[in-house]
């Protein structure tokens, strides 16, 4: 399904598929691909770096729901709720988010370009930490890789992003994507050979 080029429906969509990995999240403790973190720190990322970020560039409060240490799940789902509610309110419509290193842009569309977009790249961590179907929409790789790559200088600068990690030339879209944000994507998840086999298991 193609995603959509309204950011209220692209959160609804990306988001809702972020909610289907955290649900089949079996294990909160197993390694991420981000290096230190576990799959329960990617939802720890989404869930407390974007509130602050969204009220000091539009004065929007989300509700605080539970803790992710103790309820990942549900930490996960009422944020997702209060991005949704802000994105689906007419009012945002009208409103404008500040910020001295992005300026002045329509609220729904600087939650479409900063937070929506890490969602989805994020999708990918969790997806793999936990073993989970990681495809990401392909277009919309093709397209983030796109407008990144135009701007690699200040996206390195901002330290944000690891180093890029090379990939082969003929390489589909999610995989230089990836490979661009520094992501390792032949990364094995937990308990898995380098070719995504359980170890132990016998052979296909």
């Amino acid at each position: 399904m193609a995603l959509s080029e309204q950011p209220a429906e692209r959160h609804r969509q990306v988001a809702g598929r972020f909610t289907e990995r955290v649900r089949g999240t079996r294990s909160w403790d197993v390694p991420a691909p981000v290096a230190g973190w576990t799959a329960r720190d990617v939802v720890r990322h989404l869930t407390e770096w974007f509130p602050g970020f969204l009220a000091a560039g539009a004065g929007v409060d989300l509700p605080q729901g539970p803790s992710v240490d103790d309820d990942p799940v549900g930490a996960w789902q009422a944020h997702r709720d209060g991005v949704q509610a802000v994105l689906d309110d007419p009012a945002t419509a009208r409103r404008q988010f500040t910020n001295p290193h992005t300026g002045d842009l329509p609220l729904a569309a600087a939650i479409d370009r900063f937070y929506t977009t890490d969602v989805f790249m994020h999708t990918w961590d969790l997806a793999r930490a936990t073993g989970q179907d990681d495809r990401l929409d392909a277009d919309f790789c093709a397209e983030l890789l796109g407008g990144m790559a135009q701007m690699e200088q200040v996206i390195r600068a901002s330290g944000q992003f690891g180093s890029r990690i090379e990939v082969p030339d003929d390489a589909d879209a999610q995989t230089r994507l990836l490979g661009f944000i520094g992501r390792d994507p032949f990364w094995p998840p937990p308990g898995t050979d380098e070719f995504g086999r359980r170890i132990g298991s016998a052979p296909a």
